[in-house]
Parts: structure tokens; sequence; C-alpha cells
């Protein structure tokens, strides 16, 4: 069962990291346009991001690894975006007084409304390793399909969002779906942390 939520809950992590990425664009575009240069700071920010997530992920997840831990990744991630979507455009007003041209300006408003929580979307990839990691052999392996599922989770997530999401709502109603599909990846990680608590528990007490 464990195996199993891991898999799906980060298959919604990388669902989430592209859905959030792509309305990006559609965030600085009124402000920045969306030429090569508006695209080009997004994803610099998100591959700087993530990677910088990769690590801190790793490294945490050498700390008493557990599904707890793991479960509280993905609500802080759903926090960090609620900023985006009520100060987006306080932030890109901003930063468009200071900086018209398209490609710092870009940069700079991707970096402050982007940064902090695709580095903790970032954490979930490696932390989700090693919880599912049972031995040095199978570690490859794991990491592996971990990563087939995630990446799969990001394909579907480009294709939805470019597709239908953005022609179905308003970018602030997309940008909560996504807070609400990583809260919930969050909250249902904690309750499997806690039912296998529970098992553990009454395990011990039949013996």
């Amino acid at each position: 069962m464990k195996k199993a939520t891991i898999l799906s809950l980060a298959f919604c992590a990388g669902f989430s990291i592209m859905c959030f990425e792509l309305l990006g664009g559609k965030l600085l575009a009124p402000y920045f346009g969306s030429s090569v240069y508006v695209w080009g700071s997004i994803i610099t920010v998100f591959m700087l991001a993530l990677s910088i997530g990769y690590l801190i992920g790793g490294k945490f997840s050498l700390f008493a690894p557990s599904v707890f831990r793991y479960g509280l990744i993905y609500i802080a991630a759903a926090i960090a975006i609620v900023p985006t979507i009520f100060f987006s455009e306080q932030v890109m007003d901003a930063v468009f007084e200071v900086l018209e041209d398209p490609r710092y300006g870009s940069l700079m408003a991707s970096t402050l409304m982007f940064l902090v929580p695709t580095v903790i979307m970032g954490m979930i990839a490696p932390y989700s390793v090693r919880i599912l990691t049972e031995s040095k052999n199978s570690s490859g392996q794991t990491a592996g399909f971990l990563y087939f599922v995630s990446t799969l989770g990001s394909a579907i997530g480009t294709i939805v969002t470019s597709f239908y999401f953005v022609l179905w709502f308003s970018i602030n109603q997309i940008l909560w779906l996504t807070f609400s599909i990583m809260f919930v990846a969050g909250l249902i990680a904690l309750a499997v942390h806690f039912l296998d608590s529970s098992e553990q528990a009454i395990e011990a007490e039949a013996v």
C-alpha cells in the first residue's frame, strides 16, 4: 500500500510542477510578452529550483525519513503556491516598474514567484526514492521507475493544462487546483503514515 501511495503521489507532483510552470507563461505574458526570452527565464528558474530541491531533498532524506515528513513536503509546497495566487499582479507591477526589459524583468519576476514553491516540489523526487528503496541492489531500479512515473505525470500535466485547463478555467482557478492536488496529496501521505503506525502498534500488542 505504501509503495503504491508514494508512486501515485509522485505522479501528482510531476503533474503539478508542469501545470505550475505552464501557468508561469500565462502570468508573465501581459507584462513581458511570450517571447523566447520569457520562456527562457521561466525554464531557467524552474530548472534551477528543481536542482536545488533535488539537493535539499536528498540531504533531508538522510535524517529519519518517514511518510509523515514526506507528506509535510507536499503541504509546504501547496502553501508556497498561495502567494502566487494572491500577489502575482503586485509582484509583476513592481518588477515591471524597475525592469521593463523582457529578458531581465521576466527572469526577476519568475524568480520571485516560482523559485520557492518549485524548490520544495523538487524535494519530493529524491525523498520518494529514499522511502521506496529497500536495498542497495534495488535502488537503481526503484529510482528509474519512480522518475518514470513522475515524468509521466509531468507529460500528462503539460498536455492537460495546455490543451484543456487554460480553455476551461482562469489562471487562479488552475493555481487553486494545483494547490489542492498538492495539499490533498500531503494529507494522504499523513493518513498512510498514521495508518501504518496503528497497524504496527496492533501487531506489537498481539506479539
